[in-house]
């Protein structure tokens, strides 16, 4: 990639946050806009949780396979191509004529959205390679994650009451396609010197698991746990097979040489921990704010903002701390924060008051905003340099996969405790259990913020990364091209 002038650098930046941007906001709008959904298309709780999770599954499933795809064919031209096929899928979103073409038009939004933000990282990272730029950079990237959390409830608010929930696909049309003519005016193509090859079979592998657990999960309420087994038969096998085949190709989607790091396995449990209990607190938040309380979409949006606005204050200086103190410290913070405000909700019942239910949002709000930066920081820690795109993009399928099962979790929690009865009558009894396990994810994210990132956990990274390299001189075991 040729040398950019300053300011061609700040436009691919912003170019690149354009496109995080549709794509953090799709999904905290769109939690805003599910009551709407279930009144106006007849949608069940599992029809809900579809609508998030068939978003999250997909771009789970596809972020590791995108990423190596544009550094094979190019990034300029994959990130294009996302653009257009998320696009496409907002616009295909804003006229589903019921719940089943939503869930299928979401899943094409998440096949563009998995072509974003992985690809997007690798052009700033690409762009940016002053050390001291690159991390600027990637503050003020991280920056609009809070930034979407902070505006998309209101914006999903404003949007369902004045024009209906059609309109919050429409916000991403003209974004993405701004996006998409800048992208091919001024951000240069590249590509990585040595691309890793393609792996068809752990890509198969991967959705089969991801699929088939996230289905036996929040169909089990309805249908019966015996209906839903061959669905978790399915997973374990999947799961299985992913242990025995991986480690024998040269080049593995997962190469779980990775996990011999403490950091690196830590980071992943804890960004599933935590962003389970983000898209767990999201759909039962906006769900008790509008069908118990009967709030208004904005004004259940505005009382989100307790939530938002500590998530992106607490960002930032999170950043910082891990920067000059290393992540112990503001994981340690993010999971206190997160199992308090877990606890309140399970033990006093923190929705019958207004003090308690805003200390609560509060609380979660700070958990959250402290608990990204160190996951990044936790994930490369140790790790060989031409490997840490790779386990950056770990950390970021374990947000994802997280994310898709707190919701998969907690609102089969919740459609199992309310049964026939309306939401009004059971749903704080019903959602008891839910805030428990939010409530033990933040318990999980304290307890590993300690355990890996000591200097126990330390020498495990290196020696991980030393077997990367090669130097420790035991033969892996027999290799199987695909």
């Amino acid at each position: 990639m040729p040398e950019l002038s300053h300011g061609r650098r700040m436009l691919v930046l912003a170019i690149c946050c354009m496109s995080l941007l549709i794509v953090s906001l799709d999904n905290t709008v769109l939690n805003v806009a599910l009551p709407s959904l279930q009144r106006e298309l007849d949608a069940s709780t599992s029809g809900l949780q579809w609508t998030i999770d068939a978003y999250t599954l997909v771009l789970a499933s596809l972020l590791m396979l995108a990423g190596s795809t544009a550094d094979r064919i190019g990034r300029r031209r994959v990130f294009m191509s996302g653009l257009v096929v998320f696009t496409l899928g907002s616009l295909l979103c804003s006229l589903a004529p019921d719940l089943n073409w939503l869930v299928v038009f979401r899943m094409v939004q998440a096949v563009g959205g998995s072509m974003l933000n992985p690809v997007a990282m690798s052009i700033i990272t690409n762009t940016f390679t002053d050390p001291r730029e690159r991390a600027r950079a990637i503050g003020v990237w991280g920056a609009v994650v809070g930034l979407s959390m902070a505006a998309g409830p209101l914006v999903g608010g404003l949007l369902v009451d004045s024009v209906g929930w059609r309109s919050i696909f429409w916000v991403n049309l003209p974004v993405g396609i701004a996006a998409l003519l800048l992208t091919w005016r001024f951000v240069p193509e590249s590509r990585a010197p040595r691309a890793r090859r393609p792996d068809p079979v752990g890509q198969v592998l991967v959705i089969a698991l991801f699929g088939s657990l996230t289905y036996a999960i929040i169909e089990a309420p309805h249908g019966g746990w015996g209906s839903t087994a061959p669905f978790a038969a399915l997973a374990l096998i999947a799961l299985l097979a992913l242990l025995f085949y991986e480690p024998r190709r040269t080049e593995p989607l997962i190469d779980l040489r990775f996990f011999r790091s403490a950091p690196f396995s830590g980071a992943t449990v804890i960004a599933m921990s935590a962003f389970a209990a983000l898209g767990g607190f999201l759909f039962l938040s906006t769900l008790y704010l509008q069908n118990v309380r009967g709030l208004s979409a904005m004004e259940a949006g505005l009382w989100m903002l307790p939530m938002a606005v500590p998530t992106f204050l607490c960002a930032p200086l999170s950043g910082r701390l891990v920067g000059s103190r290393g992540p112990r410290l503001p994981l340690v913070i993010a999971g206190g924060a997160m199992t308090v405000s877990g606890l309140l909700f399970a033990l006093f019942e923190a929705e019958t008051s207004n003090a308690s239910l805003l200390a609560g949002y509060v609380l979660f709000g700070i958990g959250i905003g402290f608990v990204n930066a160190p996951i990044t920081n936790t994930a490369v820690s140790g790790m060989p340099r031409d490997q840490a795109g790779v386990a950056s993009a770990v950390a970021s399928t374990s947000r994802q996969l997280g994310q898709t099962l707190g919701v998969a979790v907690l609102g089969a929690v919740l459609a199992a405790g309310v049964g026939a009865s309306s939401y009004a009558e059971r749903f704080v009894t019903a959602s008891r259990p839910g805030w428990w396990i939010l409530a033990a994810c933040g318990a999980v994210v304290l307890t590993l913020g300690v355990v890996t990132t000591g200097a126990w956990a330390r020498a495990t990274a290196e020696g991980a990364a030393r077997r990367l390299r090669g130097e420790d001189q035991r033969p892996r075991r027999t290799e199987v091209e695909a």
